[in-house]
C-alpha cells in the first residue's frame, strides 16, 4: 500500500485538503495517506521545510511526500517531482526544496501544470501521486530539470570562540529552536566552558538532556529530537516568557 504524506498551510477548517485527498484516491484507491500537519503558517516555506525535513526519514523508503506551502508565489509557478534519499517529493518550486535538502537532488522533474479549473492543485498532485504509486517509470513523470529555486536562510556565524545563531522555529509548546546543531556545537566546543546568551535574559552555562532535569518553571537548553539547540522552560512557554521570536539572535561564547 503506497504511503503519501501531506504537509501544507491549508489549515483544518476548509475543504482544500479533502479535495486533494479525494483526487489522489481516484488515481489509486489503496493509498495510505498520512497528515503530517496542515498548520504551517501561511506562505511560510521555511517552517514547512523544517517540519518535513525533520520527519520524512521516519517513513519507509519509497514514501511520497506532498509539500504544499505558498503554492501561488508568482504567475509563472511550476511544480516539481523529486526523488531524493529513496523518497519522493512533490510540491511548488518556490525555494522550499532548497531548504529541505542538504544537496541538490539528481532526479528533478517539472510537472505538467495548468491554471485551468477552480483548484488546479488537486490535479497536479493527484496525477503525480498516481504516476508514482502505480509504479510507472519515474523519469516519465515530467520534463527533467537540473536545479530548484534557491532560498537563502540564516546560517550560524562561527569563530574559534563563538557561535552566533538565530531562532528558526517555535513549536506548539513554545520551545524555541535555534539553527545550531549538536554537531556544530561539539565541533567548536572542544570541552570548554561556555555561556548561551539571548536577549536580556541571564546566560545559561549548561546543556541538559531532559526538561525534568531542572525544576518546573526554570529555563534550560537542550538538543531536541532533531539535534538542534533548544531553549525551553520546564512546563512553561519559553517564546512568550523570554521574549524570543523567529530570527532573534542566540549566541554561545566559549572560554
Amino acid at each position: 500500500m503506497p504511503i503519501v504524506t501531506l504537509t501544507s498551510d491549508f489549515g483544518w477548517n476548509d475543504y482544500y485538503v479533502a479535495l486533494i485527498k479525494g483526487a489522489m484516491l481516484c488515481e489509486h484507491q489503496d493509498l495510505n495517506i498520512i497528515d503530517i500537519t496542515h498548520n504551517i503558517n501561511n506562505y511560510d516555506i521555511v517552517q514547512g521545510a523544517f517540519i518535513l525535513k525533520n520527519s520524512y526519514e521516519s517513513f519507509p523508503k519509497g514514501t511520497i511526500h506532498i509539500l504544499s506551502v505558498n503554492n501561488f508565489y508568482d504567475k509563472k509557478r511550476r511544480f516539481l517531482a523529486i526523488r531524493y534519499n529513496e523518497h519522493y517529493f512533490i510540491g511548488p518550486d518556490n525555494g522550499v526544496f532548497s531548504l529541505l535538502f542538504d544537496q541538490t537532488p539528481e532526479d528533478i522533474y517539472k510537472l505538467d501544470f495548468s491554471n485551468k479549473g477552480t483548484f488546479p492543485l488537486k490535479s497536479v498532485f493527484a496525477k503525480a501521486v498516481g504516476h508514482i504509486s502505480n509504479a510507472m517509470p519515474f523519469n516519465e513523470i515530467g520534463l527533467p530539470i537540473k536545479n530548484v529555486i534557491e532560498r537563502i536562510t540564516f546560517q550560524p556565524v562561527i569563530s574559534p570562540s563563538q557561535i552566533r545563531g538565530a531562532v528558526i522555529h517555535v513549536d506548539n509548546y513554545e520551545n524555541v529552536i535555534i539553527n545550531i546543531s549538536r554537531q556544530l556545537f561539539e565541533q567548536v566546543w572542544k570541552e570548554r566552558s561556555y555561556e548561551i546568551s539571548f536577549r536580556r535574559n541571564d546566560p545559561i552555562d549548561k546543556i541538559y538532556n531532559n526538561y525534568y532535569d531542572v525544576p518546573i518553571g526554570e529555563t534550560l537548553c537542550r538538543f531536541n529530537s532533531a539535534d538542534f539547540l533548544e531553549i525551553s522552560i520546564n512546563m512553561g512557554k519559553a517564546s512568550s516568557m523570554l521574549g524570543l521570536k523567529i530570527e532573534d539572535t542566540v549566541q554561545i561564547d566559549f572560554s
